[in-house]
């Protein structure tokens, strides 16, 4: 009898282990920004200290998320980001995933606070180079600018509305951004961040399954960089 009872006992513990370790998170948002609006606010930016970004959305993380629009964060103090574990990763980092925080560095304090506040959380599916590896080739792989370059919107200042924006994207790689804007220092609208969806192994973009609410106007700035 004893023994039946500790074998239902480490039955559910080994279900309930199963069970965390596999429902950490439900999806994760690609979130890409478009560097001349982080730039063209009252607050301004700073380039980092190699060089210049070029002009296409960096990224700004790949975060977990929970189907009910909260998210968990600094989810393992004991394993904080460490750069030589992403150190053959350094040049597609620097051109992909640029920081645009003043004063001028060179992007490791960036990644670091994506990793020990995101990252830490999707462990159980991607470690530290896993976490930065499959991010860059989610960016490279969705091309944002390229998709709204062939729909004829371009970062040259011109107004487009939010709608076209949405569509092209949604026309050239089949899932529904969502679009984040900011406000230019004279206070107009402007095309922040663009806001895809990653299934919870970080292999496949999905459609959202939260509705964001991100207030833009009608039309809004493309500015450029």
């Amino acid at each position: 009898m004893k023994t039946h009872l500790m074998l239902i006992k480490l039955l559910t513990l080994h279900s309930l282990l199963v069970l965390s370790v596999s429902h950490t998170f439900d999806f994760f948002y690609l979130v890409q920004q478009w560097p001349g609006s982080q730039c063209d606010t009252k607050y301004s930016c700073c380039y980092p200290t190699k060089e210049k970004p070029r002009p296409d959305f960096g990224i700004h993380g790949l975060w977990p998320n929970w189907i009910n629009g909260s998210y968990p964060s600094n989810c393992d103090s004991n394993s904080p980001f460490n750069a030589i574990e992403i150190s053959n990763l350094m040049n597609q980092m620097e051109s992909h995933w640029p920081t645009l925080s003043c004063p001028s560095n060179d992007g490791q304090k960036f990644w670091g606070h994506e990793w020990n506040k995101h990252g830490t959380c999707s462990k159980t599916v991607l470690d530290q180079h896993e976490f930065f590896s499959t991010t860059l080739k989610l960016k490279t792989h969705i091309n944002l600018l390229g998709a709204l370059k062939d729909a004829g919107i371009h970062p040259n200042g011109s107004e487009y509305s939010v709608t076209s924006i949405r569509d092209a994207i949604k026309e050239a790689r089949g899932y529904t951004p969502w679009i984040e804007c900011n406000r230019d220092a004279s206070g107009n609208s402007q095309l922040y961040q663009i806001y895809l969806c990653v299934d919870s192994s970080g292999s496949r973009f999905i459609e959202c399954p939260v509705n964001l609410a991100k207030k833009c106007n009608t039309s809004i700035k493309f500015p450029s960089f």
